[in-house]
């Protein structure tokens, strides 16, 4: 198949992506050609990225002094002072003996899960974990196992044929899933590591900023950041800045300092975004408590409204092994009913339907951008809402009857 023959497929299938021209962004709305629109595609969560109040701030009283590049790779000339300062900072934050800053969330995962297993050992992931996951244990040497999503049985039934067959030993799964909005059952992860001798990752991607006393994210919530070897976090989404971060033992720290590619080749984000960064973590994130506790809250009510689905779902529902809202309904999870987050997904079904909703929220008022295949398995293209602690109750109950209304 040609270049465009791919691309015509795509476009018949409702499946062709473009790059959208935004002319401003504004905490919690988004304007496109003059229309100001509620924006729910963000992950904005705290509302400090194109914040010009928080921008100004920060540029007069500590930006200034901090140049626009690093021109070299943290291992070359790529680091100054204050990368070791917010590596130190996040260290402290998470109890932790190391930091490591990488360059995206997607740097990240990659680096960690191409590198973390070697020949001879491997890696237990959800089924459900993001592309950057998958695309980094694809590159690794090590083996791995996809275990049907927040199904700790079957997991457990996985690690008990397979972990006596390798040396070491990766669970990893994400805290909030970022199509679904769930959280792992991560209490019982802490426990199949314990007992089978694995090494636990953490995916804070969607829950660092948002979730735990001081925004650490699911793992603080619930007490276990001390039973995470390694957490990895994100800056550009609830931080409003760019980057990604993991913490944990000096040993896994180090080792990733020398064997993580995605680490080790890349040219060291600019000193200015840095500083930017550790400014916001450590001035502006403690004051978000309540906040985000509200957002949380109003998240985990609009997930409580929605019906149940009956069970068991049809056949091609259980294949794709759908743990979400489908249809503006909630399927129970294999350990009872889903707790939502601010993450709120509404399946549509097909890529067409999911797009002509799309438009007709754009119409009255609301930017969402619909959710496809590979994104996410076939026939479950969807919306998926996200909450920022500046929406309000009202504007998300009126953008799901709109979707509601179009099915």
């Amino acid at each position: 198949m040609s270049y465009k023959e791919y691309l015509d497929v795509l476009k018949q299938n409702s499946h062709f992506r473009e790059i959208k021209d935004f002319t401003h962004k504004d905490e919690k709305y988004i304007e496109i050609n003059g229309k100001k629109l509620i924006n729910l595609s963000s992950n904005n969560y705290l509302g400090f990225a194109d914040n010009n109040a928080v921008t100004q701030e920060f540029l007069e009283t500590t930006g200034a002094k901090y140049c626009f590049g690093s021109a070299s790779a943290r291992l070359l000339t790529g680091t100054l002072p204050v990368y070791k300062e917010l590596e130190l900072l996040l260290a402290k934050l998470f109890n932790k003996d190391s930091a490591l800053i990488f360059n995206s969330g997607y740097h990240a995962n990659v680096g960690i899960n191409s590198s973390i297993a070697g020949k001879g050992d491997v890696i237990f992931s959800d089924k459900l974990n993001h592309a950057s996951i998958i695309d980094g244990m694809r590159l690794s040497e090590g083996k791995f196992f996809r275990y049907p999503h927040n199904n700790m049985e079957a997991l457990e039934k996985l690690l008990i044929r397979e972990r006596k067959n390798f040396n070491n030993a990766i669970i990893v799964s994400e805290s909030v899933f970022s199509m679904d909005g769930d959280i792992a059952d991560l209490r019982k992860l802490v426990e199949l590591k314990e007992k089978y001798n694995c090494i636990l990752i953490l995916d804070e991607a969607h829950a660092f900023g948002v979730f735990g006393q001081n925004g650490l994210g699911v793992s603080e919530t619930l007490g276990i950041i001390d039973n995470v070897d390694l957490i990895v976090g994100t800056f550009g989404k609830a931080i409003g800045s760019m980057g990604a971060f993991a913490v944990g033992n000096k040993t896994l720290i180090d080792y990733l300092t020398n064997k993580a590619r995605s680490f080790i080749f890349s040219t060291a984000l600019p000193p200015i975004n840095i500083a930017f960064t550790k400014w916001i973590i450590e001035n502006k994130l403690p004051k978000t408590y309540e906040k985000r506790m509200n957002m949380i809250k109003l998240g985990k009510k609009i997930t409580a409204q929605l019906t149940p689905l009956p069970n068991p779902l049809p056949q091609e529902a259980r294949e794709a092994e759908i743990n979400v809202v489908q249809q503006g309904y909630v399927r129970n999870t294999p350990q009872g009913a889903r707790e939502g987050s601010h993450i709120i997904p509404i399946i549509i079904g097909s890529n067409k339907e999911t797009v002509e909703t799309c438009e007709i929220l754009y119409q009255n008022g609301f930017f969402t951008l619909p959710i496809r295949p590979p994104t996410v398995p076939e026939g479950t293209s969807r919306l998926r809402l996200s909450l920022t602690t500046d929406i309000t109750e009202q504007e998300i109950q009126n953008a799901i009857s709109l979707a509601k209304q179009t099915k």
